[in-house]
């Protein structure tokens, strides 16, 4: 009769528990890796007091960076090849910002005062004020029909103003929380993350119409959203549970999805190196290198309050604005190690 020798359960027990933790070490160092990836090019001293900034939005043509500091009551304009900053107060808890060189506009949503301020370019002064909206949050311009969408996150809508004339012209339904709101020049619709039901929105700038409503299988609370137009990809960031979805945008079919770190916030794609940034509430920032329809993780680090990004696709600079360093706000920027 054959025997047969059992492994004794504390050696299984202790093996299990040893691969656990070689894993979890594992993945740190490779976490931390990341930080290899980007290298500091200099902190540049920002005005106001250590509190949150948000959105950002880049005019590349016109070398400046416009950034929410939220907190502050204040819209930063940052000149890129100077690295100079200009303040401008009066913002009350300034979410979203959106530069329209076109039209010499930039549009901020001004949560505090419930509306969405314009500003003249040029002269960096207010000539427009446009609601009311219950919580306005992220921008997005449609250029062909002059149109800025608002997503309304607490108003459950998408709202709609008339750039030429500066007024609020429509309330788009959304059936659930609005999340982050782009503008697809390949399809040349809005989208919009929504939150709650977990769809991908497909509005008509045109009509002001939805036209198509998509699932993100894997994403929970869709908030962050950046495209690369040129392969026709969008990615969209679940915040509840720290998901990232890479949607076809010729199917709208999610292709795949990927972990990031916790509550992830604002998204960043770099177009020529085909590198996507995504920073979370938690300070986790995690770089991805896309291609050949996938993602390949670079690598991520935790930078404190590092939950908005914003990319040159020119220079391939990396802005951070970082509320508290050593008591004061800062402006991190950084560039991959892999460029010159």
């Amino acid at each position: 009769m054959e025997s047969t020798y059992q492994i004794p359960t504390w050696i299984v027990t202790y093996v299990a528990l040893f691969f656990l933790a070689w894993s979890a070490l594992s993945y740190a160092q490779d976490a931390q890796s990341g930080a290899g990836t980007l290298k500091k090019v200099a902190d540049i001293p920002m005005p106001g007091p250590a509190v949150r900034f948000d959105y950002q939005s880049l005019d590349p043509l016109g070398s400046r960076l416009y950034i929410a500091h939220m907190n502050a009551d204040q819209l930063v304009v940052f000149d890129t090849s100077k690295r100079q900053v200009v303040n401008l107060d009066g913002f009350k808890r300034v979410h979203g910002v959106f530069a329209a060189p076109e039209i010499h506009r930039l549009f901020a949503s001004v949560t505090g005062s419930h509306q969405v301020t314009a500003v003249d370019t040029q002269t960096l002064k207010i000539v427009a004020t446009a609601g009311p909206i219950s919580y306005p949050d992220g921008l997005a311009y449609a250029p062909k029909q002059k149109k800025v969408f608002v997503s309304d996150e607490h108003g459950r809508v998408d709202a709609v103003i008339d750039a030429t004339s500066n007024t609020l012209t429509a309330k788009i339904p959304l059936g659930g929380g609005a999340g982050n709101t782009v503008y697809d020049p390949g399809s040349e619709h809005i989208l919009v993350a929504v939150h709650g039901v977990n769809l991908l929105v497909a509005i008509d700038p045109a009509t002001n119409k939805i036209i198509g409503q998509y699932p993100l299988p894997g994403i929970e609370n869709p908030h962050g959203i950046a495209l690369d137009v040129a392969d026709r990809i969008a990615f969209v960031a679940g915040e509840e549970n720290h998901s990232l979805a890479m949607v076809d945008l010729n199917t709208m079919k999610v292709i795949s999805t990927y972990q990031v770190g916790d509550d992830p916030d604002v998204l960043a794609f770099d177009p020529g190196l085909k590198r996507l940034y995504v920073s979370a509430e938690s300070g986790t920032v995690t770089i991805f290198q896309s291609g050949n329809g996938k993602l390949v993780l670079l690598g991520s680090f935790n930078m404190p309050h590092a939950h908005t990004v914003a990319v040159d696709p020119q220079t391939h600079l990396v802005y951070f604005p970082l509320e508290n360093i050593d008591g004061h706000p800062l402006l991190r920027i950084m560039k991959p190690v892999d460029q010159k």
